[in-house]
């Protein structure tokens, strides 16, 4: 299936399909805001600080991160304007755009207790993986990583049963994760997350990519584009990266598609294993509040 083809099944679920009484929260105003000021490739910094210094929580979590020891100054910064130079201004962005994506989608559920923490851990990774391959743009990759599984606490704040369909969805050998979603909900938080992100107004081979990041035949459809193909080939490499780091039993997926997709982006196996190590600062780095 062609993109046009996807956002109009897309479309059509949300108009008149099992997901039209799944509620999506609205994109949060500030994220807005902050997308408008980042559309250009040289955005103000002064309305970056203004954005920031709009939500005292998110002028704190800005201000924590640029104190942190990772960055090693010798006086701590009191203000947003200095904490956007000492971080610098794309990893601001990333930094306040993650913020307001967790603030607005809450996770109450401990079945998805380091939903979070996992989802910032796989854009790094992703954003990482992005900068190794020709063409590709390493914020795209990021913002892919961050949203692949936001359809998961979406339904779970709003299908009735959701939670112990992810406790069977993670025991099942016999079938995927995604087709006991379907099987009990007749949707699945690939199809929800690429709503949201059709909703919130990401770029659209982000949303045509979370509609696909479990089904892998997708690489060899010549109908797609390669960056959508590209996304979703790294999206189960950093899974595994993030499992690697966080202890976790291996993937399912991995075991089976794992060699696709790093044919796909012609990646070797041992610089997969090289990047659990390179990532290891960063993936321990993550603290979110």
């Amino acid at each position: 299936m062609k993109n046009e083809q996807l956002v109009q099944a897309l479309d059509l679920a949300r108009r008149s399909g099992p997901v039209r009484d799944i509620v999506i929260p609205p994109c949060p105003e500030l994220l807005v805001q902050l997308q408008d000021a980042t559309a250009t490739h040289d955005p103000d910094p002064e309305a970056i600080a203004r954005i920031a210094s709009a939500d005292v929580a998110m002028a704190a979590a800005l201000l924590r991160q640029a104190n942190s020891p990772l960055y090693g100054l010798q006086q701590p910064v009191t203000g947003v304007g200095q904490a956007l130079n000492v971080l610098g201004m794309k990893p601001s962005v990333k930094l306040l755009s993650g913020f307001l994506t967790r603030h607005a989608l809450q996770v109450h559920s401990h079945l998805l207790a380091h939903f979070w923490e996992s989802s910032t851990r796989r854009a790094i990774a992703c954003e990482h993986i992005g900068q190794q391959l020709y063409g590709m743009d390493p914020g795209l990759s990021y913002t892919f990583g961050l949203f692949c599984h936001v359809g998961m606490p979406v339904m779970m704040a709003g299908v009735k049963g959701y939670g112990g369909t992810l406790t069977e969805a993670m025991a099942r050998q016999d079938r995927s994760f995604t087709q006991t979603e379907n099987a009990n909900h007749r949707t699945d938080h690939a199809v929800v997350g690429a709503i949201v992100a059709r909703t919130w107004r990401l770029p659209l081979p982000v949303a045509v990519a979370i509609r696909l990041h479990h089904d892998f035949t997708c690489l060899s459809d010549s109908g797609l584009g390669d960056t959508e193909r590209r996304l979703v080939a790294m999206g189960l490499i950093a899974d595994h990266l993030v499992h690697q780091h966080e202890g976790l039993p291996p993937l399912r997926e991995w075991q089976r598609h794992g060699p696709a997709c790093l044919a796909y982006l012609q990646v070797s196996e041992d610089e997969v294993n090289h990047w659990i190590d390179e990532l290891h600062p960063a993936f321990e780095a993550v603290v979110l509040a």
